[in-house]
């Protein structure tokens, strides 16, 4: 294997060496291959992610294949002027001269994908890299095999192996691909992978982006609509069974409304998937028999409130609302990953700072209260990725901004405009004019100490 992947990076670099790549008609055609077969696969895609575990329909249409196709419709349309060199103003210690930014792909990308929104988090970085001129190699997750064989199967039919290329297999061929030099790592996954790949960057100076995780908190004050709030969390925490890196992974609620705000989230809960959950056509499966056993043994000696069946036979794992769980549990201790809400109480500031310090930062808060005060103070008190306020996830529906974790949650964002400037090195020229050389710059240096102590406001 590590043969094949050698040669396999090799011939991507002598590819790139030909700067065919670069060309903006030859990354726009590339890509409008791309639209034309994700549009003509698109049930493939959702029968193949729904054989991997039994992700609704539209689900997957509204968070893979839709949104991917929106990320290509929006880089189609704004890619020249994306890749057009920026004029910036130039220093007046540099007159006569123009100033430019140019953007340049940086060259051979690795991007390595997860296993919970498999295709999505496939192509999407995909997109950005191409078109910012680069070669791609994608290693897809084994743990969704039938996901993987159809996004080979795409790659194969729209790029040359030489400009974009899929690698499968299991944890050897990730160990495999991490010992070769890339000219970017884009990785997303768990925090501790991640940490193994920025190591393996490291020995290259190979600059990385890492799309982690960790344990988002979701506020509900005593001002907020009970019904609306538990509406909304319903929604983002379920959706994917839970399997989302953004999903809120506990609440805190204000004591005073926590008994109605259970007895509301049920009411949801019954309202979006019915009496029996198993049966719902409109609820996952958890991925994979580890993921399963993993889930089920967080559930341990916990207060369940609602739910808590399983099915091993069907890595069936129904919505379970957690009471109270100690802050050094199993359940708290990382990321759920998991249609499990703990719900905890908090009567003060205090006790949401006690909290949700205890975690590090977080890919995601969420705030639901009608107090802008309150709203304010948690937003620009504590460090996270990104959020919304009375709502959960939806901040990642907006290509206008950036998505990313911060600390422990990662490192670089992407999303619309923001993933073609992310595998682009921005590289700056002063162009020079010919026709006038002041000489106060040369030595020997006659410029009295003075008036060398004000160059700043030529800078």
């Amino acid at each position: 294997m590590k043969t094949t992947i050698s040669k396999i990076v090799q011939a991507q670099r002598n590819f790139f060496l030909t700067q065919e790549s670069k060309d903006l008609t030859f990354r726009k055609e590339a890509l409008e291959r791309l639209q034309k077969e994700i549009i003509e696969r698109e049930d493939a895609i959702c029968d193949a992610i729904y054989a991997d575990f039994k992700k609704p329909h539209f689900e997957t249409l509204a968070t893979e294949t839709q949104f991917v196709l929106a990320e290509l419709k929006l880089v189609l349309k704004n890619l020249n002027s994306w890749a057009r060199p920026k004029s910036v103003s130039s220093s007046w210690l540099n007159f006569p001269s123009t100033d430019k930014i140019y953007k340049e792909p940086y060259g051979t990308i690795l991007i390595i994908a997860p296993w919970n929104y498999p295709f999505q988090l496939a192509l999407l970085p995909l997109v950005g890299a191409v078109a910012a001129g680069n070669t791609v190699v994608i290693k897809p997750s084994e743990v969704t095999p039938n996901t993987s064989k159809i996004i080979q199967n795409i790659i194969t039919s729209v790029f040359a192996k030489e400009h974009v290329t899929v690698i499968e297999g299991g944890v050897e061929a990730s160990q495999e691909l991490l010992k070769e030099r890339w000219d970017y790592i884009f990785f997303t996954g768990s925090t501790r992978v991640g940490q193994i790949v920025y190591e393996s960057a490291a020995k290259h100076l190979t600059p990385v982006t890492l799309e982690l995780g960790g344990k988002n908190p979701c506020i509900v004050d005593e001002t907020i609509s009970l019904d609306i709030a538990a509406k909304r969390i319903c929604w983002g925490k379920f959706l994917n069974a839970g399997q989302t890196c953004i999903a809120p992974d506990y609440i805190l609620v204000h004591k005073t409304k926590k008994e109605a705000f259970i007895q509301s989230l049920i009411k949801m809960i019954k309202a979006a998937y019915g009496e029996n959950l198993k049966n719902s056509s409109d609820y996952a499966r958890t991925v994979s028999a580890a993921h399963f056993d993993n889930l089920k043994d967080m559930l341990v000696g916990e207060s369940i409130l609602f739910g808590g069946e399983t099915d091993s036979k069907d890595n069936y794992i129904s919505i379970t609302l957690v009471d109270e769980p100690h802050l050094d549990s199993k359940l708290m201790y990382g990321e759920i990953f998991g249609p499990i809400l703990p719900i905890l109480s908090y009567e003060t500031e205090d006790d949401i700072h006690r909290v949700v310090n205890k975690y590090g930062k977080p890919l995601a808060t969420y705030v639901f209260s009608n107090n802008k005060t309150f709203q304010n103070k948690i937003i620009q008190k504590y460090s996270f990725g990104g959020g919304a306020i009375n709502d959960t996830v939806i901040q990642v529906a907006n290509k206008k901004l950036p998505f990313g974790g911060v600390g422990g949650s990662g490192i670089g964002a992407y999303h619309g405009k923001t993933t073609f400037e992310l595998f682009s090195h921005h590289k700056p020229i002063v162009h020079r004019a010919t026709w006038l050389d002041v000489p106060f710059r040369y030595p020997p240096y006659s410029l009295p100490i003075k008036f060398a102590k004000k160059l700043k406001n030529l800078l």
